[in-house]
């Protein structure tokens, strides 16, 4: 694959509460930085995007009194995993992590601004119904194919590409320049989804 004008890098969630040592750390997180900081520079446009919850997000499981983390509550959009407490706006953990390069991202999404409603997908959050606004500036950009790279494979990277292929991106994910949870056999069933969605994988070393 060599990247052209309608190609974007789409750098999701590497921040340092998903890195080892943050609160809610991505086993082996911090791998992706090295193959994500080579890979930015073989793309023309680069995007990136954070989890920005407020303190009240209903997706912290220390707002549910008598619940634990990763237990499961009902909300009005449907099931919600109860995650500890993490990427609070404005603090270290939210922030980008260390030794990754942001100079090249020309647009940064902040997802999961919402107290009532959780955001894994750069596209649109839990309820399925909120847009981010991601879709319509890629369209403006003419943009066609989303190479997708970061944390956490089975969750933010995972609902992204899905909701890239369903607003009509070609989509591939970097499978070098991830790395996933895996809660109950999930990194398994997100990869079975992508496929079946018609996500590519490739190796970073393919690009360029």
């Amino acid at each position: 694959m060599t990247p052209g004008a309608a190609d974007l890098l789409l750098i999701v969630d590497v921040q340092v509460d998903f890195l080892p040592g943050g609160a809610l750390p991505v086993p082996d997180g911090d791998a992706v930085i090295g193959p994500v900081n080579a890979l930015q520079h073989r793309f023309r446009h680069v995007a990136l995007t954070q989890d920005w919850h407020p303190a009240d997000h209903v997706s912290f499981a220390d707002n549910h009194p008598g619940r634990a983390p990763y237990e499961s509550v009902a909300l009005p959009y449907g099931p919600q995993v109860l995650w500890p407490r993490h990427c609070v706006r404005g603090t270290a953990g939210a922030g980008f992590g260390p030794g990754l390069d942001t100079e090249r991202g020309g647009l940064v999404i902040r997802k999961g601004m919402d107290p009532r409603v959780d955001s894994y997908s750069a596209f649109l959050e839990a309820d399925r119904a909120t847009r981010t606004g991601l879709a319509g500036a890629l369209a403006e950009r003419e943009i066609s194919r989303v190479i997708l790279c970061g944390l956490a494979t089975d969750f933010c990277v995972a609902w992204s590409a899905l909701d890239a292929r369903a607003a009509g991106f070609d989509v591939w994910v970097a499978e070098d320049a991830v790395r996933g949870i895996d809660v109950g056999g999930s990194l398994a069933q997100a990869w079975a989804r992508m496929e079946a969605a018609g996500v590519r994988r490739i190796g970073s070393g393919e690009i360029g």
